[in-house]
């Protein structure tokens, strides 16, 4: 198991086990741009196909909208099954369309061993990590982007691709073709690993339900790092109750964002949280991506989910959690450095806002469950 911080990092992994892939891989993404980074992923993956590795690769059609139809065509050209997930234009969607129904999901799996899941998407967005000082931007001007990502091997990888095939067939993707795709599991180190999925067709969230249940459990701190932040009732009063318990609740969220909805929609809630004891910090200097949590130290979590309405009820999202000290160490230390780069939000300093920022909450607040 390998925690992968930043797109440099997930890249540079995704590349290698891209390289190494002898039988088939299978890529599931929201966003694949058309830019430098994309180009590279496409060639590689078209070098593999041609080598023989058969290549599927599942797309979101909002999250690509900006992505020329060509590019995808060129993919299909070099015998890549390339499906578009859920079509913005229903004239091509099936009977089940459902326009708010997004595949949020980023994942790869290479010869049913290997696997890399996270919050990265495929863009040259994230092609400059978050570890410069926190005033640099990127050489092209924009801000870096900080996200987290999980390569994992073991039997867990078996159920990523479940999940994968299960999403393709629900799309009546063009046929699978016929590879090794459940090789016999090996045994990789002492965490206990598990795959979770949700999806708006399932009754509730099972992600969102397995993060109630922690967070309902904590005895010492919950730890969550996340970048679209508008919390239900549910999750605000379990957030409230750990902290009463005595537990240290501690959420990273984002200064800024590329949703201004999604941004004020959640600070409406700040004043709630401080006064319930929960510690709040924005993180400084970068656009913030990640999707985490840590519960106690030992039960941790690292995928696609947002802590929002949209990841609860209207995306296929993905996540791994993890049970074990060693994991839970690693992903402490990348909380804490990124608690060194963040301000702490007082509830004095939050009660001395003005106007502006009340107004954009409470226009923001009528939006959430659509966000």
């Amino acid at each position: 198991m390998r925690l992968l911080q930043d797109g440099p990092a997930t890249y540079e992994a995704m590349f290698a086990a891209i390289a190494a892939a002898q039988d088939h891989i299978n890529l599931e993404t929201y966003i694949l741009d058309d830019d430098e980074v994309g180009q590279r992923f496409a060639q590689v993956l078209i070098d593999k196909q041609n080598q023989g590795v058969q290549v599927h690769l599942i797309r979101d059609s909002v999250g690509t909208l900006g992505t020329p139809t060509a590019f995808f065509e060129r993919l299909a050209a070099s015998g890549i099954r390339v499906l578009e997930f859920n079509p913005v234009n229903p004239l091509t969607a099936g009977p089940d369309w459902a326009l708010n129904q997004r595949d949020h999901r980023k994942l790869l799996i290479v010869d049913g061993r290997t696997a890399i899941l996270g919050g990265i998407n495929i863009s040259s967005v994230y092609s400059g990590g978050s570890r410069q000082l926190a005033t640099r931007e990127r050489p092209d001007g924009r801000v870096a982007w900080r996200d987290t990502d999980l390569q994992l091997q073991g039997p867990v990888v078996a159920e990523l691709q479940k999940l994968f095939i299960a999403a393709w067939t629900a799309q009546k993707g063009p046929t699978l073709a016929s590879k090794d795709f459940f090789p016999p599991p090996e045994r990789v180190g002492n965490e206990v690993v598990r795959a979770i999925g949700s999806s708006p067709e399932e009754p509730f969230s099972l992600i969102y339900a397995t993060l109630l249940s922690a967070i309902g459990s904590a005895e010492t701190s919950v730890h969550l790092t996340n970048a679209y932040f508008v919390p239900d009732p549910q999750l605000l009063a379990a957030l409230e109750a750990a902290a009463a318990r005595g537990v240290d609740v501690r959420l990273i969220l984002p200064s800024q964002t590329d949703s201004w909805l999604v941004f004020h929609a959640g600070r409406d809630h700040y004043d709630r949280l401080l006064r319930a004891g929960v510690k709040i910090f924005e993180r400084r200097g970068v656009i913030l991506h990640s999707k985490t949590a840590l519960i106690d130290g030992v039960w941790a979590t690292v995928g696609s989910t947002n802590l929002d309405w949209r990841s609860f009820l209207h995306n296929h999202e993905l996540n791994a959690v993890v049970l074990g000290t060693d994991f839970g160490a690693q992903l402490q230390a990348m909380f804490a450095r990124d608690l060194a780069a963040s301000e702490a939000i007082t509830l004095e300093r939050w009660r001395r806002r003005g106007p502006g920022p009340r107004l954009k909450e409470a226009f923001a607040r009528a939006w959430a469950y659509w966000l």
